[in-house]
């Protein structure tokens, strides 16, 4: 068959224009979600569970694939993204922090998120005390790394073969799509704004119970509490779509979780809190004392109705509800007066807030044997259970039957 010049022509057009896929553009947009969708569970499982924390093992052709992908939709180094990420455990909310919007301000975080992680990406200090344990085989060093931008040009040239010009625009998508979800958001937002199920060490927050636009990653108030735990979810309304494909690789047995995140057993009441109560509240610390904030929060509220009635300072109120049950070092200078008169104006809460710096200290000091720190958490449960507060007792209670 002989194709005159101008039908060759209109057949270059056409496919210039839709590419080998003529799909209308709402398949376009599912393929595009589908693409950014694989590359987030590459960002969370292989990257960061598995890289920077050591959470699973991966078998060498899931690991691999993870690589590859990767290398293809963001170009990324695995050795500068576990070495900066692992800093930012190491140094959070402080000056070193490579991305905390503490320190940089949420602005910069979110809107130059990239640019904050390519400048950490140069330290070369940063990468030889935190890059540790990261792929160095052949093609790690002579492909992923050396050519880290040649993965993007070859996405490209696949999408504007599958896409015709519709494919710049799902590669504009797929390159866009880590720095502003992972770099911005997660670095950003995920620091500053959202609901704490637990008072990590740091500013970090939960965006949402229901981690799957960004792999999980959503849930990272529990990630800095149990930074470890292959598993982001904790509470039964939670839902880590990263967890359901770890789940489904182990099925597969391509990959092997190494830990999750610890969960408290309760038994008999003990009779006296002894050094096995000091263990369990110490491996527990985290949930036990989220059990002691709701306990807090209801007693807040019950106090707080009642300085209502007695038309009591509005902004008092609401900084108690809000403050009351956080560590002392978390709560803003602009609210301290605030909590103070609320303190002032109700002994019982000011007795559970003292009563709670308490117990924190007793897993933050670390010049006391172990012996005396089992003494002092026995006395502080018979003034728990003495002081006439429900609970306080009831927690004491709890706290004497609690197991590793």
């Amino acid at each position: 068959m002989v194709f005159s010049d101008s039908s060759f022509f209109n057949a270059a057009i056409d496919w210039l224009a839709y590419g080998m896929w003529d799909l209308h553009w709402w398949e376009i947009v599912l393929f595009t979600l589908a693409m950014t969708h694989i590359t987030m569970i590459s960002v969370t499982v292989f990257l960061h569970r598995h890289q920077a924390h050591r959470a699973l093992d991966l078998h060498p052709i899931a690991s691999h694939f993870f690589r590859f992908w990767l290398w293809l939709t963001t170009g990324q180094v695995t050795k500068e993204w576990a070495a900066i990420h692992r800093k930012h455990h190491a140094k959070c909310e402080q000056p070193e922090d490579p991305h905390s919007p503490h320190v940089h301000g949420i602005k910069t975080v979110l809107l130059q998120g990239y640019e904050l992680y390519r400048a950490e990406a140069k330290n070369k200090e940063t990468l030889a005390r935190f890059g540790h344990g990261t792929p160095n085989d052949w093609l790690e060093r002579h492909v992923y790394t050396r050519y880290s931008w040649m993965g993007m040009v070859l996405m490209l040239a696949i999408d504007i073969l599958l896409f015709g010009a519709a494919g710049l625009a799902v590669w504009a998508v797929q390159m866009a799509w880590t720095p502003v979800m992972a770099a911005g958001i997660i670095n950003g937002a995920a620091h500053y704004w959202g609901y704490r199920n637990f008072e990590a060490p740091d500013a970090s927050t939960n965006l949402s119970p229901w981690g799957i636009l960004i792999a999980g990653e959503e849930l990272h108030n529990n990630h800095h509490t149990y930074p470890t735990s292959a598993k982001l979810s904790v509470k039964s309304y939670e839902f880590d779509i990263g967890w359901f494909y770890i789940r489904a690789l182990q099925m597969l047995r391509l990959a092997r979780v190494k830990k999750t995140p610890p969960k408290a057993a309760f038994g008999a009441v003990r009779a006296v809190a002894d050094e096995k109560t000091l263990e369990a509240l110490i491996a527990n610390r985290y949930e036990l004392m989220a059990r002691y904030a709701k306990s807090m929060r209801q007693t807040v509220r019950l106090e707080m109705a009642a300085m209502r009635e007695r038309s009591a300072d509005v902004a008092v109120i609401r900084a108690a509800k809000r403050w009351m049950h956080r560590d002392v070092e978390k709560v803003p200078a602009a609210v301290a007066t605030e909590l103070a008169k609320a303190r002032a104006a109700s002994p019982m809460l000011d007795k559970m807030v003292t009563m709670r710096e308490e117990l924190r200290q007793m897993w933050l000091n670390t010049s006391v044997s172990r012996e005396q720190l089992a003494s002092d958490l026995h006395g502080w449960c018979l003034r728990a259970e003495a002081s006439g507060i429900a609970a306080l007792h009831d927690f004491s209670l709890k706290l004497r039957a609690a197991r590793v």
